[in-house]
């Protein structure tokens, strides 16, 4: 094939060709058995549309429908018919930032293996309508289930206002073995440390100029901010604290994770989510046996990851005896 300059299949279909047929079929209009039907399309778009409403994403409307035993495509094919619908709501662009090779620090280690282990936590800005006035939404998460374990919304970052935060949240939730975040001056101050090291936990900071080394309470920020609906401007405390009182009860048990198998923070926090993945299986492995000819093989239903953490070594593969 090297010396014609052709592919193998392309040397074939030459040497017999295809008979000619006097009314082809467009090869998209063409009844394959692994074809998703136009009704089942409809219904797809449908439930996507509906989730938009609700100001969700296409994940979640997914994640929704498997939940109640619909299985009506792969979560990729709801992603494409998604784009093809004309009535969609514009997302924002997510900005990017260069990485700063100054500081460099021994790269921080953080591992857990089920809740209540290991919490990250961060303050962010939001904004208010006064130039250069911003409201500062504190947060930890839990970084095995994702679940926000505390928070609150101050008027400025104060060291003992993350102190009184965390002993709300201990005393709910059981103190972690570590506590992560960035080295900013609350995060890194003597009161707070302090108070953690009282209840046993060890505290664990990232290096300067690296982003990535917080990225659950990045990440759970960055859901709160691009999330649809979101308001962008609070005009006062009062109503920044309305808001994030209803985001987070949402974000815990409402909120399909991508991260957590389109799960709920709740759901892996307190383990009922093998309830809810049985019936995920039951539901794609019963479409499997219907549809049979939309795969390649037996599917699986993902499930969350025993082991989840802050810049984990990579996993070796395992070597397989003859």
């Amino acid at each position: 094939m090297k010396l014609a300059g052709v592919s193998r299949s392309t040397w074939h279909y030459r040497q017999h060709p295809r008979e000619q047929v006097q009314d082809p079929i467009h090869q998209a209009e063409r009844a394959y058995e692994c074809r998703i039907s136009p009704r089942d399309r409809e219904r797809i778009s449908e439930y996507i549309m509906l989730g938009w409403a609700d100001q969700v994403s296409v994940d979640h409307s997914f994640a929704t429908a498997w939940d109640n035993g619909v299985m009506l495509a792969s979560r990729r094919t709801w992603w494409r018919i998604a784009a093809q619908i004309e009535d969609q709501m514009l997302r924002p662009t997510i900005p990017t930032k260069r990485d700063n090779k100054q500081g460099r620090r021994a790269k921080p280690v953080v591992k857990a293996t089920g809740p209540c282990q290991a919490w990250s936590w961060d303050i962010t800005d939001v904004y208010s309508p006064w130039k250069g006035k911003a409201f500062k939404v504190y947060s930890v998460m839990d970084i095995f289930s994702r679940q926000i374990v505390g928070w609150r919304v101050e008027e400025r970052e104060a060291d003992h206002l993350a102190v009184e935060m965390f002993e709300t949240a201990i005393a709910e939730h059981g103190a972690p073995q570590l506590v992560h975040a960035d080295s900013g001056p609350a995060m890194k101050s003597n009161l707070l440390r302090d108070a953690l090291t009282a209840h046993g936990v060890e505290l664990s900071h990232n290096r300067p100029y690296v982003s990535n080394d917080n990225p659950f309470s990045e990440s759970g920020f960055r859901t709160m901010k691009y999330r649809p609906g979101y308001p962008r401007i609070f005009k006062t405390v009062e109503t920044a604290r309305s808001y994030i009182d209803d985001y987070v009860p949402w974000y815990n048990t409402k909120h399909k994770h991508s991260g957590i198998a389109l799960f709920s923070p709740s759901q892996v926090h307190d383990g009922s989510w093998k309830e809810a993945w049985n019936a995920r299986d039951h539901a794609l492995q019963r479409y499997y046996t219907q549809n049979p000819g939309r795969f390649r093989q037996r599917p699986t239903t993902p499930a969350p990851a025993d082991l989840v953490g802050i810049n984990l070594p990579p996993t070796k593969p395992a070597i397989q005896s003859a």
